[in-house]
């Protein structure tokens, strides 16, 4: 089949990867526009349109994907699918006509859980023990479409959003390989989701990635880990904001929510029940350090709250 690959971060990577080493021919690829990014906010083309340009794969970045030249073009280059993997664009329905087979999506979740942009963070702070990857004919409803596969991955108790997204960006190119194959030898035929269990995981702001200290250690732990490292969890101490890493639970329970208590090896700060133990710290500025050094530096006394 002719395919038109539309993404954007490194989580679609190894999809196109494993795509331009299929038995299909990828004829462009479709990403979001180069952005600022760094210290000196220069133009940076994103993970998948780097990855095309290295495979001498054409390269649409429409600011919007209902723009009549892309459409034209995309026309012209006559797809017989289009492959979709976090591309982060709305398609509307003129764009989603123009595949032979339509537009087939890559899902990090086991729909109808979960829809939305950041399903993996969802998983984690609802703490579920399975997610995994779905694709799916798209359609005009948000990720509502009937499906073709699945793959399941269990969720450790340590898992972070980007090394548990980091294991299904790879299993789910696998699935997508195999569902395109299914389309082009006629053996797929996607199914309906289901009206039950359909849960919405809309996209995490910085906002909401801060952390509440007057939560219960167990969501505290979940969240943390769920908005790391992007946006990043984060806190106030001495009113500025600082981020943090993973935490662990701990048996300690002698602190009010957000009470910061420093031992020699470990730093711990409190929550509605036992105190969590800090793993890293960031402040504005600089690299994450590990709480016990940054908290030589900051030297909280006593009675001093993260707010």
């Amino acid at each position: 089949m002719r395919l038109v690959f539309a993404g954007t971060p490194e989580p679609a990577v190894p999809a196109l990867q494993r795509l331009l080493e299929g038995p299909h021919e990828v004829v462009a690829v479709i990403t979001r526009p180069d952005a600022p990014a760094g210290r000196k906010r220069r133009l940076q083309r994103s993970p998948v349109g780097t990855l095309a340009d290295e495979a001498g794969v054409e390269v649409l970045t429409p600011a919007k994907a209902s723009d009549p030249e892309f459409l034209d073009r995309l026309r012209a280059l006559a797809p017989d699918c289009a492959p979709v993997v976090a591309y982060g664009n709305l398609l509307r329905p003129a764009a989603l006509a123009i595949p032979v087979h339509g537009w087939v999506n890559l899902h990090f979740s086991l729909l109808p859980a979960w829809r939305g942009a950041a399903p993996v963070q969802a998983a984690i702070r609802a703490g579920d023990e399975i997610t995994g990857a779905s694709t799916f004919r798209l359609e005009e409803g948000m990720d509502t479409g009937p499906v073709y596969g699945t793959v399941t991955e269990p969720i450790a108790d340590d898992d972070t959003a980007g090394a548990l997204l980091g294991r299904l960006a790879l299993s789910g190119a696998g699935l997508l390989a195999a569902t395109l194959d299914g389309i082009a030898d006629g053996t797929l035929v996607p199914v309906p989701q289901p009206a039950e269990g359909v849960s919405l995981a809309p996209k995490v702001t910085v906002d909401d990635a801060r952390v509440r200290w007057t939560d219960p250690p167990l969501a505290i732990d979940r969240h943390v880990r769920s908005v790391t490292p992007a946006p990043g969890a984060w806190t106030e101490f001495r009113g500025a904001r600082i981020k943090i890493g993973p935490v662990t639970t701990t048996g300690f329970d002698d602190l009010p929510p957000g009470g910061i208590h420093v031992e020699r090896k470990r730093v711990l700060v409190g929550t509605a029940a036992a105190p969590v133990v800090l793993g890293t710290v960031q402040p504005a500025g600089k690299p994450p350090m590990a709480a016990v050094d940054w908290s030589r530096g900051a030297q909280p006394t006593a009675g001093e709250l993260f707010s």
